[in-house]
């Protein structure tokens, strides 16, 4: 008996299944309820007492070694059906990506280039490293003008023709240039002034200008274009517009768009006044059509321009400008957006 029993052993330890049914069949046949183990068993009162102990052990050892093999190949086919399901299905969708942010600047520039779109405005670049004449002098501005004061410029290896620009209208000047009217576009980009960097001004930001020239364009079409804007934009419609001086316009004017008071960071925003400052405009000033090659008596235009940054401290709530250029990722995954 004990001898049949350790021929049981080794079929046991020999055994391999294809199939979890195999598997199945061999834990009926050896752990079964009516399994080879339980009649070994019930044949244990009929050993004799010398041989008891060693027929217990050699049972005991049956019964192990066919638990074992049958845990084995049990996790053998649960694995294998696991990594069948994770390569083997062909079906099943990807890896998704991480989505990424966009810098608040890009979110805010990409918008107003949405909304300007909608209205005909394309887009024009230009170069960051400019002359004298595309930044100052075309713009109304001749040598020792005292408008110049008003922007610290960066001059490129003490060369005073070669300068980062000011401002993105020296991307309207180039375009004028070399496009006859009706003229209507928009110029998004970096520009540099010399300035002392705090929480609320840097030595660079970001602008976009607007420009649209054509035959019988007026104030009014300047003013309507605003208002469309600051409705697209913030979602509030009342605007005013205050005299003001720019040199490359005639007449000038702020723009202010009305905050409100509803909170007590809208006034702080607006000064206690409901009223916040967005952007310069006016109408192209006749000597800057003039000297890009566009015939003042015949065509007239007008120009805006606002700044990026500004525009994302406001609609983000962001205290410092500063963090705009940090690159921290912390900061910047905060911002989603379709644009």
């Amino acid at each position: 008996m004990i001898d049949n029993i350790k021929k049981h052993i080794a079929e046991v330890e020999a055994f391999t299944a294809k199939a979890q049914d195999e598997v199945e069949a061999f834990r009926i046949k050896y752990l079964g309820s009516k399994g080879l183990l339980k009649d070994f068993f019930s044949e244990f009162k009929n050993v004799p007492n010398e041989q008891k102990k060693e027929f217990g052990q050699t049972i005991n050892a049956l019964k192990k070694a066919a638990e074992e093999k049958v845990n084995f190949l049990k996790n053998s086919f649960d694995s294998g059906e696991e990594l069948n399901s994770i390569y083997g299905d062909l079906t099943r969708p990807g890896e998704p990506f991480t989505v990424g942010s966009r810098h608040p600047i890009s979110v805010v520039k990409n918008k107003i280039i949405d909304i300007f779109s909608r209205i005909g405005f394309n887009v024009s670049e230009g170069p960051e490293i400019e002359d004298d004449w595309h930044n100052f002098t075309a713009l109304n501005l001749p040598e020792y003008h005292p408008a110049r004061d008003m922007q610290d410029t960066f001059f490129v290896e003490k060369d005073p023709d070669v300068l980062l620009r000011t401002h993105t209208s020296s991307v309207q000047v180039r375009y004028m240039e070399n496009n006859k009217p009706p003229i209507r576009t928009i110029s998004p980009g970096r520009v540099y002034r010399n300035e002392a960097i705090s929480a609320r001004s840097h030595c660079f930001f970001h602008q976009v200008e607007g420009l649209y020239v054509d035959k019988g364009v007026s104030f009014a079409d300047l003013k309507q274009t605003l208002q469309y804007f600051t409705t697209e934009m913030f979602g509030k419609s009342k605007i005013r517009l205050r005299p003001s001086y720019f040199p490359f316009t005639e007449p000038s004017a702020e723009v202010d768009v009305y905050w409100g008071l509803e909170t007590e960071t809208d006034y702080k925003m607006t000064k206690g006044t409901g009223w916040l400052e967005i952007m310069g405009c006016g109408m192209v000033d006749p000597n800057v059509l003039t000297n890009c090659g566009i015939d003042a008596n015949e065509y007239s235009g007008f120009a805006f321009g606002m700044g990026i940054d500004r525009i994302a401290l406001l609609l983000h709530q962001i205290p410092d400008i500063r963090m705009l250029s940090e690159n921290d990722i912390r900061f910047l995954e905060q911002f989603k957006s379709a644009y």
